[in-house]
């Protein structure tokens, strides 16, 4: 993914070493030693939100789950078996038409995480960003997942539910099994169709945040404002 990424600039690896550089003062007369640490702690800090706004923005628009097939989240296991029946029986587009429901909640639902990933971002310390800068790669997303995984799920909860009411996923589901049930000898299925889409919609969120921040380390980030430009733009 790229949204956040542009041509020219300095890498996530090339901050850490402004980071070690401004804390140290070993370089003196060099743009990248006028840096101080709280600057390369903003710096951080906005480049994790451009990063996180463009995730959510791509997941939240239409077909940003279902039209994606790294995280289009799929039937429960227990309507996948089911599915399989009920295509002998011609069946199986009710069962189609539930799934996109389920990635169409999702995407209504992931507006709600740029909030959590703001407020994350704000209450990030100084020893927060220097974790992330001297983290392995997914350093950022489990920073993330641990200051906002469960709230995140528990706020996803209640619009899921009501989602999956807006978009006809529940008299989807409720019509097919109808269906279903009156083919002969098929065995019973139920399912959680909310905490099912709460999970793989999380799921998803987090996958395209580890990607975004590989971007983000592997290629300069887009210069949005003056304190991006002077973290990023200090070696360039």
């Amino acid at each position: 993914m790229s949204t956040a990424c542009a041509a020219g600039g300095l890498k996530l690896d090339d901050l850490k070493d402004a980071a070690k550089a401004a804390v140290e003062s070993s370089v003196s007369g060099d743009a990248v030693s006028a840096l101080s640490t709280d600057e390369i702690t903003r710096g951080l800090k906005e480049a994790l939100t451009t990063g996180s706004n463009a995730v959510v923005s791509q997941l939240g628009a239409a077909n940003g789950f279902s039209g994606d097939p790294a995280i289009r989240i799929p039937l429960p296991k227990s309507l996948v078996k089911a599915r399989d029946l009920a295509k002998k029986v011609g069946l199986e587009s009710s069962f189609d038409d539930l799934e996109l429901k389920l990635n169409e909640a999702a995407e209504e639902a992931t507006p709600k995480a740029r909030a959590l990933f703001v407020n994350a971002i704000q209450d990030m310390s100084v020893d927060d960003a220097k974790g992330i800068l001297q983290g392995p790669d997914d350093a950022a997303t489990e920073y993330f997942r641990g200051k906002t995984g469960t709230e995140l799920q528990s706020q996803m909860r209640p619009i899921i539910d009501s989602a999956l009411a807006n978009v006809g996923a529940v008299s989807s589901f409720n019509s097919l099994l109808s269906k279903y049930n009156a083919i002969p000898f098929a065995p019973k299925v139920d399912a959680d169709l909310t905490s099912h889409v709460v999970e793989e919609g999380s799921n998803g969120i987090f996958y395209y945040l580890a990607e975004e921040e590989k971007a983000i380390r592997e290629n300069p980030i887009k210069r949005t404002s003056e304190i991006l430009q002077r973290v990023f733009g200090s070696g360039s």
